[in-house]
């Protein structure tokens, strides 16, 4: 599979997430069966600000053709205690997502390898309302940060981005976001640096929580 078949099997899924200090980038991670529940996966920092002082939060499909507005009631956050991921839970006001299926996540359990390739997508600040591909290498895990390093770039507006990577059977899977690109100012200059991308465990933890709750309530 190439990647630019993997930019429009997902794009359907990427959204900007705007909130009254800035932007960033986020992606349908979950909806319920019943689909009377929605869940965006982001960056922490991206919305942490506005859901501290419950400020609105704007998120626009991948086109901006549709856009919804989250007020703090309309929303349920849940921040990582450690990590730099946050997903938003709201109901089913608009349709977003039509005919659209969210990104499957990586299991929780499986390590991307060192020198795997991998793709990113999201809402950069130069071009604010286009979705822009990126691609590059693992570098390296940090398995105490739970978090992946990346030789690629990361400018700003596309935190909170999906991190894909297509496997042996050429299925397309997410693996982290997009949470921060660590600069190399070693020499005095900007230099190419490492992005830092944030591995699926709220995303994981969440969910799961989300559909024994739900199995319970069908006993």
């Amino acid at each position: 599979m190439h990647w630019s078949d993997v930019v429009n099997s997902t794009l359907p899924c990427i959204v900007k997430i705007e909130t009254p200090t800035g932007h960033g980038t986020g992606f349908l991670c979950f909806h319920n069966e019943a689909k009377s529940m929605y869940a965006i996966a982001t960056a922490g920092h991206v919305i942490h600000h506005a859901d501290k002082w419950m400020e609105p939060i704007r998120i626009y499909n991948h086109d901006g053709s549709k856009s919804l507005l989250l007020n703090a009631n309309a929303r349920h956050v849940t921040m990582g205690e450690v990590s730099d991921s946050a997903i938003i839970l709201f109901s089913k006001v608009q349709d977003l997502f039509e005919h659209t299926s969210p990104l499957p996540l990586l299991d929780k359990e499986y390590v991307l390898k060192v020198g795997t390739q991998v793709g990113w997508i999201g809402f950069t600040t130069l071009e604010p309302d286009t979705p822009c591909f990126f691609s590059g290498m693992i570098s390296a895990r940090q398995d105490h940060k739970n978090a992946y390093l990346i030789d690629g770039v990361a400018i700003n507006g596309v935190s909170g981005g999906p991190v894909l990577h297509i496997d042996e059977k050429e299925d397309v899977y997410v693996v982290g976001t997009v949470s921060a690109y660590r600069m190399n100012r070693a020499s005095g200059e900007n230099l190419p640096g490492l992005l830092i991308a944030q591995d699926l465990t709220l995303f994981h933890d969440v969910i799961t929580h989300i559909q024994s709750v739900e199995n319970k309530d069908k006993k």
